[in-house]
Order: C-alpha cells, then structure tokens, then sequence
C-alpha cells in the first residue's frame, strides 16, 4: 500500500436502497422501454425480463425519464427507487424491427470537440457520422460516443486529421419510435403461424420461464384503454390454467377530471371486477410524473413485504412518497375525506393528502354491485388469491401420487399446520382443511380425482373507526368538588 500523509476526499456514486424481496405481490408490468440502451435489445421483446435492482433492470431494458414514451420506466422508478421492492417482471412490447424511424440530421454544431444527438432512440451500433463535408467519420477512431443521461447521444472527437477542423457533423442512425406503439401491441396475441406470444399474452411465460407467479397486472400509460383494461381483468384468472392474481388500472384523468365525473367514467369502462383495482388520478414528485397504478403497485408489493410477504394488510391508508395528486395536464387533486369517501363509494381508489400523500380505498371496482367480503375488499381478494396460489405450488408435488390414504393424511396433516400457523401470527383470522367421503365418491376416486374442503377467514380493513363521545355534567360536578 502507498504511504499516505495528507488529508483527502474521495467522491462515491449514491447508492440506491438495497431492494426487499417479496412475492406475494409480485408485478407483471406491460410497456415499453428504451431498449435501445438496453444490453441485447432484441432479446427482451415480448418476453419476460426479471429484475431486482434498478441496475439490473437499466442493464437488461434501458432506462428513460421520459415516462410517457417509455411506461416501463415509470414502475422501475417507483419499485426501485421509491419503494426499494424487489423483484418486478417487465414484459417489453416496443420492438426495434417494428416500431422504428430513421433518423437524419446534416447539422449538427461541434464545439469543444463535442456534438450532442438531442433525439432519444438511437441505436448506437447504427450510427453514421460525417464531416459537413461529407468525409465519413469511423467511431472509436474518429470519435466516441455514449448515451447521456436524458436519452440523447454525446459524441466526443478523437484528435485525427479528419476531426482537426470540424464545426459541424452530419448523422443519421436507426431510431425507435415509441409513438408507434398502440394499444393492440400492449393488449397483444398469440400468432398461431409462429406460435409467438405478445403484450399481456406473455403473463402466460412468467412462471414456465421464470418460476415466479403474478400478483399484480398492471400497464402503466395503457390500462387506462378500457380495452386494454378488459383484457388486463380476463388476464387474472386461470394463468397457466391455475394461477390467480389482481390488476391495477388507471382511469382517464383527461376523461374523468374531477371526482364527480368517476361513477360515470367507471360504468364507461365497464370494468366491474373482483380482480380489478380502479385508480385514480395521477401522481407527481418534483417533475416526473407516474400513473397511479406504477407507484400504488409499488407500494403494495412493498406492504406485503412488510408483513411477512403476505398480503393481508390492505394497500390503503399507506404512504405513496409523491408530491402531489394531478391530472394529465398537471392541474393538482386535492380530495378532503368527505369527497375521497364518495370515489371510495365507486368502488376506486384515490389518495389523500394527510401528513403525506396516501392511497385511499379499500375496494375493488366490483364494488358497489358486490359487497360479498372475498370479492369487495382488496386485502381479502388478494389474500384469497394468494392463498390459492400458495396450495398450487405447494401441493403440486403431490399429482400423479397413489390415490392413498397416505397422500389424504399428509396433505390435510401439512396444510392444517400451515393454517394453524397463519392464526398464530395474526396473517389469517383462521382456517381449516379436510377431506369428507362424500366429496369423494369411489367412482371419482377411480377417476383419479380427490376433492379437500378448506374454509378460511380473512381479516378485513378496520374501515371505520366511531367513537360516540358525551359531554357528562356529572364529571364536571365530581371534578367541582360537588356531591
């Protein structure tokens, strides 16, 4: 080591939050990112991209502050850098094959050996550089180029005798164009002539390729589409034919721009689901703004993690750490309780301000035309999906055993333990499982089916706390030294 006498300072990178895990709430997030930046462009479209660090996610799909053209990097944002959750599956639809421009600028001014592409989208690896004069410049001999921060490209000039005299520079390049994405790309498909998956069909990749199960759907800058919203709500039952899950959407805040408009802007969505959650308006810190659903989500998955990765508290009443509620044009949102009580009566949720801004609603957008407690609240549509998903992947093991009684006793032994375990620490209100013969008849048995009974409670959200508070004269009399 060299000898060291002297005073010093040394200047380190911040370092974000190191992320915590969790999967019950897991996102499954549907849009576009600037892949262009991104490692392997190519081999992150229509296919699921796990990520558990804002830097693995920058590294595998590129990272923009543009969140309108790229959404994917409005949940990178809230997950990483907001809420420091982890992991988050991106399904990225902008592919550079389809949704692509050329790009030509012949004037382009150099000063101090250096040029700026202020254009966002171009792919490096096609970039071509000239003099003004039309002499070709090579990259690495001539000049350097790399991404800069706000999406563009800084170019530096190499000391050659091409670049001695340069003041100005003529590029073109291959650009992505995001504004070509449409919600039929977001919403996507199976192509029976290729067999290729796209958009939201690729749910179905998440746990074959990546072992993780959904629990949350959402498509930040698109679901507020009620196409898009339609297919997103179908998307959450019967992933891979037996998984469960929820999804956020966003409801238009240039449609609906005040909270007296959202009953009619719902029944125009026609999005009524048990397994749909209804946001609204949008959010804001400093200059970025997000759709609802990529900081609410973000939030949740962070909740979860909070408790045992187990989803029973409900998302509301949590703080969001944004600045401000806005609609699309930037005008801001401030509900008091009474009026935030008539969107939570719609069955949406909003955000209040109250010693930060928080999540506001407890119901799902079946509400109110279902009050039945599995499918109105959030935290027990959520906690009866996880715990379906939870006896798939714990059981599954089990399928293709003898019929005996020895898999019965050891699949009602085992998930009696595990109930009585979630009682214990206060993660359900209580649950049992068991196997009854007439569930069970021979013939179904010889048909290799078994049947198990499980019943289960959840806790619901302590909605509203009343306190009935009397003014009694008799204490003043007491305290007066009367009899």
């Amino acid at each position: 080591m060299a000898y060291k006498h002297r005073i010093d300072t040394k200047e380190v990178t911040q370092q974000l939050a190191t992320p915590v895990n969790g999967l019950a709430g897991l996102q499954v997030i549907v849009g576009t990112a600037p892949i262009n930046r991104a490692e392997n462009p190519r081999a992150v479209v229509n296919t699921p991209i796990a990520a558990y660090s804002f830097a693995e996610a920058e590294k595998m799909l590129g990272y923009s502050g543009d969140f309108a053209s790229y959404t994917l990097c409005q949940s990178m944002d809230a997950s990483f850098r907001l809420f420091a959750v982890a992991p988050v599956v991106f399904i990225n639809v902008l592919d550079p094959d389809k949704h692509k421009k050329e790009y030509n600028n012949a004037a382009i001014r150099v000063e101090g050996k250096k040029a700026v592409i202020a254009e966002s989208g171009i792919f490096l690896d096609t970039l071509d550089i000239q003099s003004g004069e039309g002499v070709k410049l090579e990259r690495n001999v001539d000049y350097l180029a790399s991404f800069a921060d706000d999406g563009g490209v800084e170019v530096t000039f190499l000391t050659t005798e091409k670049t001695a005299s340069l003041s100005s520079i003529q590029a073109s390049a291959a650009q992505l164009d995001p504004s070509m994405v449409d919600k039929d790309d977001i919403i996507g498909g199976y192509d029976a002539a290729t067999g290729e998956e796209a958009g939201l069909e690729v749910i179905r990749q998440v746990y074959p390729k990546l072992g993780l199960v959904p629990g949350l759907i959402l498509a930040p800058g698109w679901s507020k589409d009620p196409e898009v919203a339609a297919v997103m709500a179908v998307k959450t039952e019967g992933i891979n034919g037996v998984f469960t899950c929820e999804a956020a959407v966003d409801m238009d805040t240039d449609e609906a721009k005040t909270y007296t408009a959202l009953k009619t802007a719902k029944e125009g969505m026609a999005v009524a689901h048990a397994h749909v959650v209804l946001l609204w308006p949008r959010l804001k810190i400093g200059e970025k703004a997000y759709d609802y659903s990529a900081v609410w989500a973000a939030m949740t998955a962070y909740t979860d993690a909070e408790n045992n990765d187990v989803p029973k508290k409900s998302p509301s009443n949590e703080l969001l750490h944004v600045g401000a509620a806005v609609l699309t044009d930037g005008t801001e949102v401030l509900l008091d309780s009474a009026q935030a009580e008539l969107v939570n009566s719609y069955g949406i949720v909003t955000a209040i301000q109250d010693n930060g801004w928080r999540a506001w609603g407890n119901n799902t957008s079946a509400y109110p035309a279902v009050t039945a407690p599995e499918n109105r609240w959030i935290a027990c549509r959520r906690m009866l999906s996880w715990y379906r998903n939870h006896f798939i992947l714990t059981y599954k093991e089990k399928v293709d055993n003898p019929a005996d009684y020895r898999l019965i006793e050891a699949v009602v032994d085992a998930e009696n333990l595990y109930l009585n375990s979630l009682t214990q620490t206060g993660d359900i209100a209580g649950g049992s499982i068991e196997f009854n013969e007439e569930d069970n008849p021979a013939e179904s048995i010889l048909d290799g089916n078994i049947v198990f009974y499980t019943r289960i409670a959840f806790w619901v959200p302590a909605e509203y706390i009343l306190n009935n508070i009397e003014f009694d004269p008799a204490i003043l009399q007491s305290a007066l030294g009367g009899a």
